[in-house]
């Protein structure tokens, strides 16, 4: 931990009130509907940028000018902001002292259809330049971005080294008059997948037969052939990778892995929509809480912070799912990809 607690504690604070800032803006936008939401605004080296995605970077942009201090300059790092990009604006990033990486919604398109929650997510680690990696952030928040028949937006916050009891969770009721409601989220306890939800990601067209290979093979080797009409592991294909944290964070998932870098690799689908270190910048709230967040190989994650570089990922509720999955997922990862 390189930044002083009295610092990082403000910061978690800070990256808070921004998140509610945000799903307030959103809010109030959503009332005369969703439609005009996907109306396609830009497309970037790392994602199509929607309507609805350009209404939260004003809020942000707003929101920093009013609350962020002067005193703790940052670099900006978020898809649709150029590289380098300050606040205060004009800065060269060599002078400031945290480099910020967000996602102001991640899983645009629940929101687009009004299908489930999306989360804005933030993280923040010292400024190391170019070196700066996911392992180098300190602090991180995520808040819940539901959909319009919700009346409730959960909220996740910490400061590396604080441990379960460092880890605050909160509900918020959305109506009128509403509280804040404190809460301990509980990754699963279990050894072993069967009878619970745990993935291996395939949103998308491309890859969707290696990647569903894949899993039927890890699941045979761990677990051995299925009997007929027997359900052994379940998934779900949530379409937001801090829907995806949080589902291992609140103890609805036990295991799931993000491969489709390596699977677009091996086929030569270089343009392919994938996982980008501000989609898994909130990582740190789920190793915080006891779970395990690693690349494929068992190793840390280590890729830099910027918005465009590919991140294959895997999250386990608790070490022991980690001891009993990945020396088997290891080993299948060198031979398929």
């Amino acid at each position: 931990m390189t930044i002083p607690a009295p610092a990082a504690a403000r910061i978690r604070r800070l990256l808070c009130g921004l998140q509610d800032h945000i799903l307030a803006h959103l809010l109030r936008a959503r009332t005369g509907g969703t439609r005009g939401f996907a109306r396609v605004a830009a497309v970037t080296a790392s994602d199509t940028i929607y309507h609805v995605d350009r209404i939260t970077e004003a809020a942000i942009d707003a929101w920093l000018e009013q609350h962020w201090p002067r005193a703790w300059p940052i670099e900006i790092v978020m898809e649709g902001r150029d590289p380098g990009a300050t606040f205060p604006p004009g800065l060269h990033p060599r002078r400031t002292l945290y480099k910020l990486i967000l996602d102001p919604i991640d899983g645009t398109r629940n929101l687009m259809y009004d299908k489930r929650s999306a989360w804005t997510l933030a993280g923040l680690a010292p400024q190391r330049g170019a070196a700066t990696h996911l392992g180098d952030i300190e602090v991180a928040a995520m808040t819940e971005l539901p959909a319009s028949k919700q009346d409730r937006s959960d909220q996740f916050s910490a400061v590396r080294g604080g441990g379960r009891r460092g880890l605050v969770a909160e509900s918020v009721d959305l109506r009128p008059g509403g509280k804040r409601t404190r809460f301990r989220p509980r990754p699963s306890p279990a050894r072993h997948c069967r009878g619970g939800f745990a993935s291996v990601v395939r949103f998308f067209p491309e890859a969707k037969a290696m990647l569903g290979i894949f899993e039927e093979e890890l699941w045979r080797r761990l677990y051995g052939d299925c009997r007929p009409n027997t359900a052994l592991v379940f998934e779900d294909q949530y379409l937001s990778t801090g829907g995806q944290i949080y589902e291992l964070l609140v103890g609805h998932d036990r295991f799931i892995a993000d491969l489709r870098p390596l699977a677009y690799r091996r086929l030569g689908l270089t343009d392919s929509l994938t996982c980008h270190p501000y989609d898994i910048c909130t990582a740190l709230l789920l190793q915080e809480a006891g779970g395990r967040v690693e690349d494929p190989t068992g190793r840390p994650l280590r890729v830099r912070l910027d918005a465009v570089s590919p991140v294959a990922w895997v999250g386990y509720a608790n070490s022991a799912l980690a001891r009993h999955l990945r020396p088997v997922l290891r080993r299948l990862v060198r031979e398929t990809f």
